[in-house]
């Protein structure tokens, strides 16, 4: 018996220590996961200077110096995450840092329900911090979706509260489920789709492990849908909308992109961290340390139909199955269950589980304080701009579609589009698609705005102005030589492909800034003329 005891009680102090550990390395990962946001004015990620573009558009708004190619024009649109709070955040500091703040704020939303989620269906913590820390700069989130990062942290809690509440009155329920609903809704579509898609899967899963009689689970189900069936149709009734672009199926992909999704920026890296995380999990598995619980096994299962079901474009959000995979890792986690049989056992499994973060991190970081004299660059190149013009993003790639083979080349596509702060500019590619951000741009450069559109390759450029269309070239750039004043040719330097038409001012490592001679005035305002 004494010797029993005793076993216990090592064993308690073991797994005592070996928690104290875990916890200090967490502490000390998600700090350094914390250093490349904190570090960089501008985080370089690709649709980021964009965002934070529109940023300055409707934190300007209604001001005398406000840009006149664009319009503020709020619907019920449900996609507002950093519309509806950074312009807010910005009277107290610039809106450089309140964008900043807003993608912080979403990391740590995401960490923090990650580890909330874990604890409420556990009642402790053990894994979701570690893997929100692998996912915390993957694919979806480096390449600038924010509002998405955001809405998803918002997910995790607004889980974690419906699931407090689980086994309470429906009232309860309701009121908990509508408060998230209503946020999710406003914050993104959807980051409210992976809620409902989870709360659904969990709630099949407890009417089949509780034998619950089918009126009391499909009654359930309906409390779940009310608020969310409630704003849609007061959306429909104030012509709000869910973006703009049709649905694309490329289903090619999808294997792709479980081997893409953990590092924008370097294939090899993605690639070598996916297979060393799916190499932990089968051991782990194997060998019957880690296990999902019945719960988790319904929503594993969910996840996997949902990723294989959903299109690749949805109601205007691209690359919506990609976003299923990040939300899969961030709350299965809670639903599985480690169990370690020695110290030597949790040392390696913290090594494995750091290498992976702080490989992708490093990647994350290098790329980031690169680009601190590119956007740097790009800024101090408006200068050069003249007030009220309007300016053409093209791209010196051979036609690829993105004209970069480089994926670290990709946050600069929208770097030039800071113009519309920066020079009062009018800049085609500025995310204002309808359904998705309140800016539109106005009738007078209506037909020129490609809302979805990134650097036009410059061999298109070029044909045009060397008279050879085609049915092929968009109408809103078969006259761009006489509709813009300036063009930025980004990627590698190269030669002037227009010599008579372009005349260079400026240039990076990244960017060639173009005046385009004898381009006829735009300006609404009668500024910037020539």
């Amino acid at each position: 018996m004494v010797s029993s005891d005793w076993q216990v009680m090592t064993t308690r102090a073991r797994l005592g220590s070996d928690r104290s550990v875990a916890i200090v390395v967490f502490v000390v990962l998600a700090a350094a996961s914390l250093l490349p946001v904190l570090l960089t004015p501008i985080p370089a990620m690709v649709d980021y200077p964009n965002h934070l573009a529109r940023m300055y558009i409707l934190s300007q708004n209604g001001m005398p110096d406000a840009n006149p190619y664009y319009e503020v024009a709020w619907a019920l649109y449900p996609n507002l995450a950093m519309d509806l709070l950074v312009p807010q955040m910005a009277r107290l500091i610039s809106v450089e840092n309140a964008t900043r703040l807003f993608l912080l704020s979403g990391q740590l939303l995401i960490v923090g329900g990650a580890l909330a989620l874990e604890r409420v269906v556990k009642g402790r913590v053990q894994l979701a911090g570690f893997a929100a820390l692998m996912f915390l700069y993957c694919l979806p989130f480096t390449w600038g979706f924010v509002n998405f990062g955001f809405g998803l942290g918002v997910t995790l809690w607004g889980v974690a509260a419906y699931l407090m509440v689980a086994e309470r009155a429906w009232p309860v329920r309701f009121v908990v489920n509508a408060v998230f609903v209503t946020a999710l809704f406003a914050a993104h579509f959807f980051s409210l789709g992976i809620y409902g898609a989870t709360l659904g899967f969990y709630e099949l899963w407890r009417a089949y492990d509780r034998k619950v009689p089918y009126r009391e689970a499909i009654w359930r189900l309906v409390v779940l849908a009310i608020p969310a069936v409630a704003l849609f149709g007061i959306m429909q009734l104030t012509a709000g909308s869910i973006g703009s672009e049709g649905t694309t199926w490329l289903f090619e992909f999808k294997p792709v992109w479980l081997f893409r999704i953990m590092n924008g920026y370097n294939l090899t890296v993605a690639a070598a961290s996916a297979l060393a995380l799916v190499a932990l999990l089968y051991f782990a598995a194997r060998r019957g340390v880690l296990r999902l619980e019945p719960a988790g096994i319904w929503l594993a299962i969910g996840f996997v139909l949902l990723y294989l079901a959903i299109p690749s474009s949805l109601f205007g959000t691209s690359f919506a199955d990609l976003r299923v995979i990040p939300a899969a890792i961030l709350i299965t986690p809670a639903f599985s269950s480690l169990s370690l049989p020695s110290r030597r056992w949790t040392i390696a499994a913290l090594a494995a589980v750091t290498a992976i973060i702080l490989a992708n991190l490093a990647t994350v970081l290098v790329v980031w304080l690169s680009y601190r004299a590119d956007y740097a660059a790009v800024i101090k190149s408006f200068d050069k701009i003249d007030r009220g013009s309007r300016v053409l993003i093209g791209g010196s790639g051979e036609g690829e579609d993105p004209p970069f083979n480089d994926l670290t080349q990709y946050p600069m596509f929208y770097a030039p589009a800071l113009a519309v702060h920066y020079a009062n500019a009018f800049v085609p590619n500025l995310f204002t698609a309808v359904g998705k951000q309140p800016v539109q741009a106005r009738a007078s450069v209506q037909r020129l705005a490609i809302p979805y559109g990134g650097p036009m390759p410059v061999r298109v450029l070029t044909a045009i102005a060397a008279g050879r269309t085609s049915a092929e070239i968009p109408a809103f750039i078969r006259t761009w030589h006489q509709d813009y004043d300036y063009l930025y040719v980004l990627g590698p330097h190269v030669v002037n492909p227009l010599p008579d038409l372009l005349q260079e001012l400026d240039s990076s490592a990244r960017f060639v800034l173009y005046k385009i001679r004898h381009a006829p005035s735009p300006s609404i305002t009668g500024s910037g003329s020539k």
